[in-house]
């Protein structure tokens, strides 16, 4: 756990959130009451985002040590300072920094909606995470947190979207691309068409005509489909700098002890940044899991949720697929999986019934 770089992020975000901000008073017509209400989410939402993080103890796959709680009181004082020291004054005139029990709740939220099961509290934060999100782009120096941020909240607003109430299931039109083939019709996991309609118009990432050839050929080297590589979409948004607040990092955003296990060094320098050699580690775990799990949906909830807990889930269930078992996994799991699955459907016209195993090293 490293304390220092959140800490970092909060005495740099509020001043620049402060800045575009009007000098409006209690009064003020409506837009300008959203963006003083806004400063105050950006303040205190990224506090308590990364006091979360810290204590849920694992964002990414092979986990983190979880924080003290002397670091989270730390982070809450922090917080407060902030508030006292950079808000408009309007924005006090209005509204009070939140209780330190209050402060907890919202960690306690935080932390069950990334690690916990129910799909109502991974929505729940979708709303507050985009502002946060918006707000985190406005800060020179910190893409690597925005872009690791914005595929988690891709899953939050998929479970928004999951739980609309009376919503029928999209149906997925997918656009055509040159030299991709269009997928055919596919129901592999659950809200596989639903995610399929979320990304079906997505922009592909910025970096993917220099990025998608080395990582795909970095696959094939290994032996492992190349149309997998595009799990780093899902992961990272194609950034190889982007970390988590647990200590995940790069293209395929592994925890240092799993990165280690791969035959990945993490410091100096930290290959985990580097995009063909994270490539064939990624690769190589992806095909660890198909190995044990036997097939992609599988390993792909094990990529997310970790080994264990799929065999764990797989065991009481007496199951053998993903589908059997979704309901008892991690709720961001539940949308990871159909996720990635409809990234590589869009991005390369290959669903993952026809994705091939691993080919057997001679």
């Amino acid at each position: 756990m490293r304390p220092l770089a959140p800490l970092v992020l909060l005495i740099a975000f509020p001043a620049g959130v402060r800045s575009a901000l009007p000098a409006a008073p209690p009064t003020a017509p409506p837009t300008a009451q959203h963006n003083v209400f806004g400063f105050w989410i950006h303040v205190t939402y990224y506090v308590t985002c990364w006091a979360a993080a810290a204590v849920a103890g694992g964002l990414g796959a092979g986990g983190a040590e979880a924080a003290s709680a002397a670091e989270a009181d730390e982070l809450f004082r922090l917080g407060q300072a902030l508030f006292e020291q950079l808000a408009p004054p309007e924005v006090k005139a209005q509204y009070e920094f939140p209780t330190k029990e209050r402060w907890d709740a919202f960690v306690v939220k935080f932390n069950r909606a990334l690690t916990g099961d129910s799909l109502e509290e991974l929505a729940a934060c979708a709303a507050e995470g985009r502002g946060a999100l918006q707000g985190l782009r406005l800060v020179p120096g910190y893409e690597d947190l925005a872009d690791w941020l914005e595929q988690r909240i891709d899953e939050f607003e998929g479970a928004q979207q999951v739980l609309a109430p009376g919503k029928p299931a999209p149906t997925p039109q997918i656009p055509s691309r040159p030299g991709v083939p269009l997928p055919t019709a596919f129901q592999p996991v659950p809200h596989y068409n639903l995610w399929l309609a979320r990304v079906r118009s997505r922009p592909l990432p910025g970096r993917t005509r220099e990025l998608m050839p080395r990582l795909q050929a970095a696959f094939v080297a290994e032996g492992v489909p190349p149309e997998l590589a595009w799990v780093a979409e899902a992961e990272s948004s194609l950034n190889p700098s982007a970390r988590s607040p647990a200590g995940a990092k790069g293209l395929f955003q592994f925890m240092p002890d799993t990165a280690k296990a791969m035959g990945l060094r993490t410091f100096l320098p930290d290959e985990r940044t580097d995009p063909d050699r994270s490539a064939r580690a990624a690769a190589r775990y992806l095909r660890t899991l198909y190995g044990r799990f036997g097939n992609w949906a599988l390993a792909l909830a094990a990529y997310n949720a970790g080994e264990g807990r799929v065999s764990r889930t797989l065991a009481a269930k007496r199951a053998t697929t993903f589908t059997a078992i979704a309901d008892a996994l991690p709720a961001e799991t539940r949308m990871y999986v159909p996720k990635v699955c409809a990234l590589m459907a869009t991005r390369a016209g290959v669903t993952p019934d026809r994705i091939a195993p691993p080919r057997v090293r001679e």
